[in-house]
């Protein structure tokens, strides 16, 4: 399929509170040209209601972030939900903190990571782990997140967050290049320098090269460009115009 541009909700999660905030949030994410979803950091609502305002605002959810709890102690329920909102996709935010310290950590999530990859896979569903900068830590000479990667199992996926590999001090490009066909979703943040410090923009506002990393997406098999910014300095809605905006004008539909 061809490339696309989805909202991940995260960026809006102000606004998402209640299942009202949730319907009127969904419609300005339309109205501002976004046509699919990732679907995180939204409050308390029942899947059908949530499904009835993804099919009212023609909203696709192209991939969730859950947690690993619900992935462990959940997992029926949770795939109940994916299939009602016809989402192939299940994605993690981050790996739980009581395995971020070691080497040894890495790979132990990285065997837990394995076995939910086989069961989601059992149900004709994706997992994908995210990442932040954390895992750039350097245990015998490799980052945490090169440990986990060669770990797992090829059916754990990659959602690369462009911002969060460049603040580890890794290279955007050469990380989406190393997922290639194992990176469905692509997590695109810009960085900026604002009063000395390193902080998030809008994709194309600031310093990542944009034509290296969406090269890199195009031959690893990206199938979807998520906005996401944890952090706006505008209003958020505005922040995820300018990024459809930007990322359109790269040829990006």
């Amino acid at each position: 399929m061809a490339s696309s541009i989805a909202a991940q909700m995260y960026t809006l999660r102000e606004f998402l509170k209640t299942p009202s905030d949730i319907a009127a949030t969904m419609k300005r994410v339309r109205e501002i040209g976004y046509e699919a979803v990732q679907l995180s950091g939204l409050g308390m609502i029942m899947p059908l209601d949530l499904k009835r305002i993804l099919d009212d605002e023609g909203l696709q959810a192209v991939i969730t972030h859950v947690s690993v709890d619900r992935l462990l102690h959940d997992f029926d329920a949770l795939v109940d939900e994916h299939k009602l909102w016809h989402c192939p996709n299940v994605a993690i935010g981050g790996l739980p903190a009581e395995y971020r310290g070691s080497k040894d950590g890495y790979l132990t999530f990285a065997g837990i990571a394995s076995e939910i990859a086989h069961r989601l896979k059992e149900h004709d569903l994706t997992f994908s782990y995210h990442n932040h900068s954390f895992e750039f830590a350097k245990f015998d000479g490799k980052t945490g997140l090169a440990w986990f990667y060669e770990k797992a199992d090829p059916l754990v996926l990659a959602e690369i967050d462009t911002y969060w590999v460049q603040h580890g001090g890794g290279d955007p490009a050469d990380w989406c290049a190393r997922m290639k066909d194992r990176m469905l979703v692509v997590h695109v943040k810009d960085m900026v320098m604002l009063e000395g410090q390193q902080t998030m923009a809008e994709v194309g506002e600031g310093n990542l090269n944009w034509p290296r990393i969406i090269y890199a997406c195009r031959q690893a098999g990206v199938q979807w460009y998520a906005v996401e910014q944890d952090v706006c300095h505008r209003d958020p809605l505005e922040s995820l115009a300018i990024s459809l905006r930007n990322l359109k004008a790269m040829g990006l539909t």
